[in-house]
């Protein structure tokens, strides 16, 4: 009976575990997004965002690449041109969250 109790309990463990882990999916595309910036090719930073169906400006809002904001990410990584179109993205925000959590931005490393 203590073996049937154990195996339940490791059975139920991996998905409370994952539960707040992101899919796979999500993983890919924001690492995706994060070497597409770094590339500084907004040919490939483009058609990333677009087969991600991914706002430049919700990208530059939210997403954390390896613990910098992506438009810092970009410039940290020489990728100028990548940068500069995400800050331009961010020119027309006229409302500024003053309460953002940092639940709401998506960090990533790779």
């Amino acid at each position: 009976m203590a073996a049937v109790v154990a195996v339940c309990g490791l059975a139920i463990a991996p998905t409370t575990a994952s539960a707040d882990a992101m899919s796979s999916y999500m993983e890919t595309a924001l690492i995706d997004v994060c070497r597409s910036a770094e590339s500084n090719n907004l040919v490939r930073f483009n058609k990333t965002m677009k087969e991600y169906r991914l706002k430049t400006q919700t990208v530059a809002l939210k997403v954390v690449c390896n613990g910098e904001n992506i438009p810092d990410f970009a410039a940290t990584h020489g990728a100028y041109r990548t940068a500069e179109r995400l800050n331009e993205s961010l020119e027309d925000v006229s409302i500024e969250d003053v309460a953002l959590q940092s639940q709401d931005k998506i960090h990533v490393n790779y």
